[in-house]
């Protein structure tokens, strides 16, 4: 997660994006890692606080960054599109299983994460052996896993 904010505090429209969903999906450290103070009434200046199932100063920096993704953006998404999708995304699931021949679509916090890396999200056991195994996670397993003493530096 902070790798992602220093990389939306520059700028980058995609990790603007996929800061404000992380948040939005209340995901480990995202809402944390993701509040500014510049964001604040955001939201209800934009008159979009009244529809979402997420605190008002979540919300607030929610927009922020979709707002700050937005004017880098090539396809000029729209940010209140986009917190939409994120609406959508999250009363109707979404496909969250880490192995690419799955099809299962449900919410974020029905997938279970992988006990190693901590980031790899799978809807059964029988996913998590199959891209173990055939799918490539077992290579890229805990590349992007901090170590205890190193949080603070």
């Amino acid at each position: 997660m902070g790798w992602l904010h220093k990389a939306a505090e520059k700028g980058h429209y995609m990790a603007c994006f996929k800061l404000a969903g992380c948040m939005y999906a209340n995901l480990p450290y995202s809402r944390e890692v993701g509040i500014v103070e510049e964001a604040a009434r955001v939201a209800t200046s934009a008159g979009v606080f009244g529809s979402h199932d997420v605190p008002l100063d979540i919300l607030n920096n929610l927009l922020y960054w979709l707002r700050k993704g937005s004017m880098t953006d090539p396809s000029n998404r729209d940010p209140l599109a986009m917190l939409d999708l994120f609406r959508r995304q999250a009363l109707d699931g979404a496909k969250h299983c880490r192995n690419d021949g799955c099809e299962v679509v449900g919410h974020y916090k029905d997938f279970k994460v992988c006990p190693q890396c901590k980031t790899a999200r799978y809807c059964s056991a029988a996913c998590q052996t199959h891209d173990w195994t055939t799918g490539g996670h077992k290579e890229t397993c805990g590349q992007f896993r901090i170590d205890a003493h190193c949080q603070h530096t």
